[in-house]
């Protein structure tokens, strides 16, 4: 635990407290008067409301769409079902750069809605509520539908038996059993949407702002830090809440279920209105989830002059003088892949040490499982560790900036900047991942090994690496594909002659002409097919749901 807690204080907490004190230190004095001055804004109270109210409607119209398809994942069996599911996971290991490019082809200045009908939705905020279903789609699916799966649909089955409807035993018997699981996915959502960077950054222009834009316009833009210093800090406080909240849901969804393998509850659709949400349903991931993409696609290829390979054959020179980059921007591409490789190694030893530390402590606990200190001390770190999916990215960039520029941790100029706020990202990936399968391996194997004489390394590759190898690589495969969308942090810490792919696309975007608006999408592709073929990568070796993503 020594190690993981090292780097989480090092390269988390010290850059973020660093930041805050700075803003809200005077002199050497506390001005803890900021607090209140900033929270009393006019303008700040208006980006708190949008950030709470596009949170909830985002989240709120997910579940909305989503809970169908859930429904439809858990229960029925159709030829092509396990291509879908991947197909369904691909949104959200996208960075949200993407995301917001593939919204923008679709609905914004030169889009297709645009190019069609003359109808642009780019500051529209329907365009980011749709963007952040198309995110978070995924989320629902795999949270409620993994559980929904294992419930034994012969309980509500007696409930009709008896004498209740449909509508009515499902409401009984299935909906208390799911509620947890759908608390848990409400709040993950929300906690994506309520720190959304950049999506809202594309797509909502100079009218909408989250707190996450907000701290970044605060600190990039007019280099005011009391004011991001107070904004950081309210939203560190309710992320906090969300994810004592989510551990809440988690373990009443954990302990309160008698559950059966997936594989037996799932069949045929029969009748028509079970064939019609089927079809509903893969008419919705097409619309929302695979329309977007293919849009975004096709604007790569739509050249001034028809449709060509010209925006990407672009991507290999730097330009002009007055170009967005000092170098060509497909240099990018192996920026990111290099930087995405090295993160992904250390998330995997940071990730990984945790995981095996968070798992020795919940074995180590009484058999009666009352240890409420232990229990406690394994839940805080277990919360610490998904901070960095809430806490603003921003905020850690700049941090890292203001903090690792002096000796012994003079990095400002280190390539090693990068990966090392990537890997923060990653982390949480790799834990959720590993910990389940971590906790089922017997006890009792690794105790045996260890009285013939192992080593406790020889114990871990004999014992527990053979049986966790396809956790491992699939923690790897998610820690890379976060890794290369990662964002917040990067756009801050990446040199202007080493620049990451999202980090391009946003200077892209943040220019005008065709040109740059093409290379944009062209990039964007790129991005979308290397995450896509991780993830399709992953699915091919995952042969059941283990992990929590």
């Amino acid at each position: 635990m020594a190690l993981p807690l090292a780097f989480f204080a090092l390269f988390f907490a010290y850059p973020v407290i660093a930041i805050v004190g700075r803003g809200l230190k005077d002199g050497g004095q506390w001005r803890l008067g900021r607090l209140g001055t900033v929270l009393s804004d006019p303008d700040v109270l208006h980006v708190l409301w949008f950030t709470v109210w596009q949170a909830a409607a985002s989240t709120a119209l997910t579940l909305l769409i989503a809970l169908p398809g859930a429904y439809v994942f858990a229960r029925f069996d159709f030829p092509g079902k396990q291509l879908l599911r991947a197909v369904v996971m691909v949104p959200f290991v996208l960075p949200t750069v993407v995301v917001g490019s593939a919204f923008l082809a679709l609905v914004g200045r030169g889009g297709l809605l645009d190019d069609l009908w003359g109808m642009r939705l780019d500051t529209s905020v329907w365009a980011i509520l749709l963007a952040h279903v198309f995110f978070n789609y995924a989320v629902v699916v795999r949270t409620v539908g993994g559980l929904w799966g294992q419930l034994d649909p012969r309980q509500e089955e007696a409930a009709r038996v008896l004498g209740a409807g449909r509508f009515a035993a499902w409401r009984r018997v299935t909906l208390p059993a799911l509620g947890p699981a759908v608390a848990a996915a409400a709040l993950m959502v929300f906690l994506f949407t309520f720190t959304s960077f950049g999506i809202v950054q594309i797509l909502g222009g100079p009218t909408f702002s989250t707190l996450e834009v907000e701290i970044y316009r605060q600190t990039a833009d007019f280099l005011d830090l009391p004011t991001a210093a107070v904004l950081t800090l309210f939203q560190f406080a309710a992320v906090l809440g969300l994810l004592a909240l989510h551990a809440w849901t988690v373990r009443r969804r954990e302990s309160t279920l008698r559950l059966v393998d997936a594989s037996t509850t799932a069949r045929r659709p029969r009748g028509h209105g079970q064939w019609a949400l089927l079809w509903g349903t893969l008419a919705v991931i097409a619309v929302l989830l695979v329309v977007p993409l293919l849009v975004l696609v096709e604007r790569s290829f739509a050249g001034p002059d028809g449709y060509g390979g010209i925006f990407y054959t672009t991507l290999s020179s730097a330009g002009s003088a007055d170009s967005t980059f000092v170098v060509a921007p497909l240099d990018a591409l192996w920026n990111s892949l290099t930087y995405g490789a090295a993160a992904t190694v250390i998330a995997l030893v940071v990730g990984g040490l945790a995981a095996a530390a968070l798992t020795l402590s919940h074995s180590g606990l009484r058999p009666d499982g009352q240890s409420p200190r232990a229990d406690r001390l394994v839940r805080g770190f277990d919360a610490l560790l998904m901070l960095p999916l809430g806490v603003s990215a921003v905020t850690v960039g700049f941090g890292f900036l203001i903090t690792l520029d002096a000796p012994p941790l003079d990095l400002r100029s280190s390539w090693w900047l990068v990966p090392l706020a990537q890997a923060l990202v990653g982390v949480p990936f790799v834990v959720r991942t590993m910990l389940p399968v971590l906790r089922a391996v017997d006890g009792r194997l690794r105790e045996a090994a260890a009285v013939l004489g192992a080593s406790p390394w020889r114990v871990w590759r004999e014992v527990d690496l053979p049986m966790v190898r396809r956790a491992l690589l699939i923690a790897a495969g998610f820690a890379f594909a976060v890794s290369l969308g990662e964002f917040g942090a990067t756009v801050f810490i990446a040199r202007p002659d080493r620049p990451t792919l999202p980090v391009a696309v946003a200077r892209l975007l943040g220019r005008a002409g065709g040109l740059n608006y093409g290379q944009a999408m062209a990039l964007s592709t790129i991005l979308m097919v290397v995450c896509a073929g991780a993830l399709l990568a992953l699915e091919r070796i995952r042969i059941d749901q283990s992990g929590e993503f």
